[in-house]
Order: structure tokens, then sequence, then C-alpha cells
């Protein structure tokens, strides 16, 4: 399905949508540019959950765990990471067993240890606030 919206906040309004029925074990595969919309996304996805706190971007720290919604969200940051090889050195299997939705962004830098997965492509449109979302569950077709 493709979406397009007009601001952060309805960015994060389309993750929240997805929050409150996505379920236990998802993985969620992030592509975009830098500054496309990936943690805004992100930050509706928890408010969806029923994560009450801050969500913020694991630029440095590759994961945050939020924990207190309906099932606790793992969201990594890809970005500086080499290849599979250095996320199963941070426990990513372990991170999939614990039953909650793992947000990943820059997934293309980790593609081959992804699991079958809800991909999230976020697109700048045509104004500076404008943005195109495509979701596809794998195994669908956009």
């Amino acid at each position: 399905m493709e979406y397009h919206t007009g601001s952060e906040a309805e960015t994060e309004a389309l993750g929240e949508e997805l929050g409150r029925t996505v379920p236990a074990g998802t993985v969620i595969a992030f592509t975009g540019d830098l500054g496309a919309g990936k943690t805004a996304f992100t930050r509706g996805l928890a408010r969806g959950l029923g994560y009450p706190g801050r969500v913020t971007s694991p630029t440095f720290t590759v994961v945050n765990e939020y924990e207190g919604g309906r099932l606790p969200l793992f969201h990594f940051d890809m970005y500086r990471l080499g290849g599979a090889d250095e996320l199963f050195d941070i426990g990513w299997e372990d991170y999939l067993r614990r039953g909650g939705v793992c947000a990943v962004e820059w997934s293309e830098n980790v593609a081959e240890a992804l699991p079958a997965a809800v991909r999230i492509d976020i697109r700048r449109g045509e104004g500076d606030s404008d943005r195109v979302i495509t979701i596809t569950q794998e195994g669908e077709s956009t």
C-alpha cells in the first residue's frame, strides 16, 4: 500500500495506526534516505503499541528498547553496521525471541539476516514535509 503524508505528525499517525494492530514477533524493515522520517514513523509505532515515553533515534546506541506498552519495541539503527555478522554480535536472535516488535532502520545493511518482514520505504515527496510511504508485507505485491 502507498500512503502520502504532508507532515511529521501525519507520518507518526500512520505509524501509530500500524502499532495498534501489529502482532508480536513482527520485524519492520525500514528503507529511505537520511531524514526521510523513519524515526518519526517509529515514534508513532511506539505510541500505537502503548508506549508513553520519549522515542529517539538509536544512531549511536544501535538499539533502543521501549517497554511498558502492549508489546516491547526494539528500535535498531543499522546505518553504522558493516553487515549481518555485527547484527548477530549484538544479540539479534535474542531480540527476535523476546516476542516484541523489531523496527530496523537502514535494514538494507543487514538484509540477509532479516526474517520475513513488513517492509516500509519512506521517500521525500514534492514538498519539504511530504513523504511517500510504501508498506509491503513480504509475500505481497505493492
